[in-house]
């Protein structure tokens, strides 16, 4: 019999749904540095995934998930980073 590959998944920060980790997108914060988004999925650090999702990043900002993700206090200019980033490459 042959063996099926397990599909990582992931749960989204926002609305908490499991879904396929290639289909999600990467939230990093580095050891040293700013919180961004990881578009490669192999930048180093704690990372948290979100869906690629227009709403689900529009929730990430509304109700400052990264604070509780990352136990820390995350600038709302690192929000609007991300948001922009988002819809920014969406666009192209």
């Amino acid at each position: 019999m042959p063996k099926t590959k397990k599909i990582p998944l992931r749960m989204c920060i926002a609305c908490r749904k499991m879904k396929e980790k290639r289909s999600m997108l990467r939230i990093v914060k580095p050891q040293e540095g700013d919180i961004f988004l990881d578009f490669s999925s192999k930048a180093s650090g704690r990372g948290a995934y979100i869906c690629n999702n227009p709403e689900c990043i529009i929730k990430l900002k509304k109700q400052c998930l990264l604070n509780k993700v990352f136990s820390c206090e995350v600038d709302t200019c690192v929000y609007s980073a991300i948001e922009e980033e988002y819809f920014g490459k969406g666009q192209n």
